[in-house]
């Protein structure tokens, strides 16, 4: 009866470590990872500091493998274009997927 339970504990301990590790799984490497972030904070700081689009609010920046998601809303359609060519001059941006909305006033 020991050995039983003993024998299930075991094969419990490894499904639970085989389901853990699987979960763990990721598609990017955790250089890469890191690379995103700051090509993210970089993307985030250029926007805000840029005299230009200082009327730009509402705008989320994400990053994956280097290619750079702009959402939002901008007050013009010059303003979402120029937000993507600040985004574009970011060292590590490969592409920009600019879905940044022109608001109706």
């Amino acid at each position: 009866m020991w050995n039983r339970s003993r024998m299930f504990l075991k094969i419990a301990a490894v499904v639970a470590l085989v389901s853990f590790v699987g979960a763990c799984k990721t598609t990017t490497t955790p250089g890469r990872q890191i690379d995103d972030a700051a090509v993210k904070t970089a993307v985030k700081g250029k926007l805000a500091a840029d005299v230009k689009l200082s009327t730009l609010t509402n705008v989320e920046v994400n990053s994956t493998n280097g290619v750079v998601t702009l959402a939002g809303q901008v007050s013009n359609e010059a303003d979402r274009l120029y937000a993507e060519q600040v985004a574009r001059s970011v060292d590590g941006v490969v592409r920009v997927n600019n879905e940044l909305q022109v608001k109706n006033r």
